[in-house]
């Protein structure tokens, strides 16, 4: 990919703000989405070897943080804040890698669990010792601006009833 030598973004509300209302909450919109894909590419290039996406490593993680390494494929689709068909999407392709394994509810027959395996542990570890090292592509902000980056984000997700 060929770098610009300007910023896109600042061009973009430079030529927005000639036109209509709103300028500031486009620039930090589209920031805020360019951000998130460039992320999203470089956690999906640190989990590629791992035979791993982001959001199926987001799903190891929550079983990995359930007591019993099993959770009902609705509740993922809920804590995951994700359609129900993703959640079928994902567990089908860690179950293809053997990952994980799906099971009956015990006590709910209807109920369907995904349930971590050995594999699915040892990539887990796996998997986060490598984004932990690559400090999850936000390196470049210190602590202290990850965490006033987060709190800024809080409430337009709570706003958005994400929580």
């Amino acid at each position: 990919m060929t770098k610009l030598p300007f910023d896109p973004i600042d061009e973009a509300a430079r030529q927005w703000a000639l036109r209509w209302d709103g300028v500031e909450q486009m620039h930090a919109v589209t920031s805020l989405m360019r951000v998130q894909q460039l992320v999203l590419g470089r956690l999906d290039e640190l989990l590629k070897p791992h035979g791993l996406t982001f959001a199926r490593y987001e799903a190891l993680v929550l079983l990995t943080f359930s007591r019993a390494g099993a959770l009902p494929l609705g509740k993922m689709g809920r804590r995951l804040q994700v359609h129900p068909t993703s959640v079928t999407s994902i567990i089908d392709r860690l179950e293809s890698a053997g990952l994980v394994v799906r099971r009956r509810h015990p006590d709910d027959k209807r109920a369907v669990l995904a349930e971590i395996t050995d594999a699915g542990r040892s990539a887990v570890e796996a998997a986060t010792a490598d984004l932990v090292g690559a400090e999850f592509g936000l390196g470049v902000l210190p602590d202290d601006e990850l965490r006033t980056l987060s709190g800024m984000l809080k409430p337009v997700r709570k706003a958005a009833g994400d929580f």
